[in-house]
Formats: structure tokens, C-alpha cells, sequence
């Protein structure tokens, strides 16, 4: 039997057609990453995503099997390129230093990018561990973590960072102060997310004491 050709809508190719079924799908999830970052995933119903859309909420059906297939979706895609570009800053080399000054600013960049995203993974994650479906998102926060620590570690074993310090206890510190500037940095405000990440190291290496 031959395959079905894509039906191409009126004045535009079936490319064209397909380009705007992806657009209207990237969309949709933008609007229940935000409705569920902002209002929690649990109490965000599937009338309010396609509300908020302008859509009747059947409509959303021919996107999405579910409200936790947006879900999975979200936080799958998020959670695997955010694993991607720390694995590529750890491996692009670098005194441990540097590294981690890079892990550092690719974290505040993702907070000035995708706000949502972060603050729905820092909502929810804990709700998550262990939800059948859900178990990568505690695989690829491990994954992420490890890659951390390896910096943190290998700063304290050339003698950058001091020995005397806890690097499980430091990097839970760490992932917490950054990862939770999320509840108040805001994207075009008066602070951009370089000049967060520099005064952040500035404090972490320096302190705030004058001798």
C-alpha cells in the first residue's frame, strides 16, 4: 500500500503545514511549562493550558495524549540537553577551575532562558522520584550532580579549592544558592545573568570579609 502524502493546508506546502503543527506543539508546552511552574502542576488542569492557548481543551488532545504527557516532555527534553551542555563544559577541558566557573555560568544563563522550566524541575522533582514514567528524572539529576562533584573534587585535589572542606555538603550549598535564584532573578530586569554568575563566584571564592 502507498504511503499517505502529508495534506497540505491551504496556500502552504506539507513541510509548511508540518512547521506550523511543531510551532503550535512548542507553543502549547511554553504555556503549560508556565502555568505549571507558576501555579503547580497538580492544581493546572487541562482546561487552563488550553485557556490560556485559546483553544477547547479536546483540541489539546491532538498534540498531547495527556497533561502528564506535557509533563514528561517538558522536564525529558530540559533535563537531557541541560545534561548535554554540563557533560560539554566538563569536557571541553579546563583547569577544575574553569570548569566549574563554567558549570556556574551556564546555570544562571538557563535561569535567564528558561525560568519555567528550572521552576517547575525545582517544584516538582521531589513529587517525581520514583513515579513510574519519571524515573530519568532522578538518573539524569545524579548524572548532573556527578559532574559537579568531579570539578569540585578535582579543584581540592590540585590544591584549588581547600581540603578541608565537605565537597558533598559544598556542593549541596552551591546547587541550592544557584538553582534557587529562579524565585526572584527576572529576565531583562536589572541584573543580567553574567553579571549574577561573576558576583556570585566573586562571593563563593572571596567572601565577604575584607582580610
Amino acid at each position: 500500500m502507498a504511503a499517505r502524502r502529508p495534506v497540505a493546508t491551504r496556500g502552504g506546502s506539507p513541510r509548511a503545514a508540518a512547521n506550523g503543527g511543531s510551532d503550535r506543539r512548542a507553543e502549547l508546552l511554553r504555556i503549560a511549562a508556565n502555568l505549571f511552574a507558576t501555579h503547580g502542576y497538580a492544581e493546572t488542569t487541562v482546561r487552563d493550558i488550553a485557556d490560556e492557548a485559546g483553544i477547547l481543551s479536546g483540541s489539546l488532545y491532538h498534540h498531547f495524549a495527556s497533561k502528564e504527557a506535557m509533563l514528561d516532555e517538558i522536564l525529558r527534553d530540559f533535563l537531557g540537553r541541560l545534561r548535554e551542555r554540563f557533560t560539554a563544559i566538563e569536557q571541553h577541558g579546563g583547569s577544575p577551575r574553569e570548569v566549574f566557573d563554567g558549570l556556574v555560568r551556564h546555570a544562571f544563563a538557563t535561569i535567564d532562558a528558561e525560568p519555567e522550566a528550572v521552576a517547575l524541575y525545582q517544584n516538582e522533582s521531589p513529587s517525581l522520584s520514583g513515579q513510574p514514567g519519571f524515573e530519568y528524572v532522578d538518573d539524569l539529576g545524579r548524572q548532573n550532580e556527578a559532574i559537579w562533584l568531579r570539578a569540585l573534587t578535582a579543584g581540592q585535589e590540585s590544591g584549588v579549592f581547600l581540603d578541608s572542606v565537605d565537597m558533598q555538603l559544598s556542593y549541596r550549598f552551591i546547587r541550592d544558592t544557584v538553582w534557587s535564584a529562579v524565585r526572584w532573578y527576572h529576565p531583562g530586569g536589572r541584573y543580567q545573568h553574567e553579571a549574577v554568575a561573576t558576583q556570585y563566584l566573586t562571593l563563593l571564592y572571596g567572601g565577604l570579609l575584607t582580610g
